[in-house]
């Protein structure tokens, strides 16, 4: 599969089935969000997989709607402020860039193994980072559940080129 063929493909799955995910699926999906670029190289981020019973009910409390509960495993991504680049001008700390880039990463490399995922910011990540016990130079920045999708790919609803491209 070409990647705009995988691009077209990927879509927010809000409905999972039960069926476990192969272990070599999700550690070929990882070695796809290690080798996600990052300003600097840096590379400052952490990821969490959370599988087990009492970690997934804890992730649930952070993000209540029920679809997210049907998922069998979840990545949370978290930003390491002790490791991400800053710029100079103004010090604006790009941690959430690189994380973007490693989690779309992992969207992708997990729509062309056959799985689905949905990014989601909208959690309280205070309660995350509370439940977790992160320290507290690491910031959650998305919840990512990934799985067999139990739904249907919808039509993609998307703005034309010229709404958004534009020659300085």
């Amino acid at each position: 599969m070409n990647l705009l063929d995988l691009v077209k493909a990927r879509y927010s799955v809000r409905s999972y089935t039960d069926q476990t995910i192969e272990k070599e699926k999700l550690d070929y999906i990882m070695e796809c969000v290690r080798l996600a670029p990052s300003a600097v190289n840096f590379q400052p981020w952490k990821f969490y997989i959370v599988e087990s019973a009492e970690a997934k009910s804890k992730l649930c409390q952070c993000y209540t709607r029920e679809w997210f509960a049907s998922a069998p495993l979840y990545i949370m991504a978290c930003a390491d402020h002790t490791q991400s680049w800053k710029r100079r001008h103004e010090g604006k700390d790009h941690a959430d860039v690189d994380i973007s880039i490693a989690v779309e990463h992992l969207c992708l490399a997990a729509t062309e193994q056959g799985l689905g995922t949905c990014w989601v910011c909208a959690f309280d990540a205070a309660l995350c980072k509370s439940l977790f016990s992160l320290p507290e130079h690491i910031e959650p920045i998305a919840l990512i559940p990934i799985g067999y999708p139990a739904d249907e790919a919808k039509e993609k609803s998307r703005k034309s080129m010229k709404e958004i491209v534009f020659k300085l």
